[in-house]
């Protein structure tokens, strides 16, 4: 029983801040800017006071920490796949075109195509994206699991809940009256 709860311990969720202090100003940059912007971004989806101005005040500051996000990970060549760059420096791209849309369209007035812009760009710069960056080898998940074997596990939720999200967004079909 005691060799049990011995063993446990070993496997059971630990976490260090010791790699991302080591990790280059750049990756330092970039999480302390998307760990707001996360949950703010998972706040104002959730949140029903849409539309209001503590509303738009709070969208421009998470679009302004995912832009952030996007331009800091153009200075991050951990996986050098093609000249410092990889594949998942297009989900910058996409993030940083998916800000301005969301804008774009919240400024014309078409705010379901807003709710679904802001709804893509959440899952695709945080929740796709940052399940990448649990993958092994990587400085967050050093940082997250550091050794442990709950990788797995975590990789499985983050991989349920990208789903969830994409449930949430209308159809884009019109219903008959």
């Amino acid at each position: 029983m005691a060799e049990d709860a011995v063993e446990f311990q070993s496997r059971s969720l630990s976490m260090t801040l010791e790699p991302l202090l080591q990790a280059p100003l750049a990756v330092q940059i970039h999480v302390a800017t998307v760990l707001p912007a996360a949950l703010l971004g998972a706040f104002l989806l959730l949140w029903r006071g849409k539309g209001s101005p503590l509303h738009r005040m709070l969208g421009k500051m998470w679009m302004l920490l995912m832009v952030a996000t996007a331009l800091s990970s153009f200075f991050i060549h951990e996986l050098n796949v093609w000249h410092g760059f990889s594949p998942i420096h297009i989900l910058s791209v996409i993030t940083i075109v998916g800000c301005y849309n969301a804008y774009r369209l919240a400024r014309s007035g078409n705010i379901r195509a807003h709710r679904i812009a802001v709804t893509r760009t959440y899952v695709s710069g945080i929740l796709i994206a940052g399940g990448f960056t649990l993958l092994p080898y990587r400085i967050m998940n050093q940082v997250v699991f550091s050794g442990s074997s709950a990788e797995l596990a975590a990789l499985i939720g983050i991989l349920i809940c990208i789903p969830v999200f994409f449930y949430r967004l209308p159809s884009r079909s019109k219903s008959a009256p």
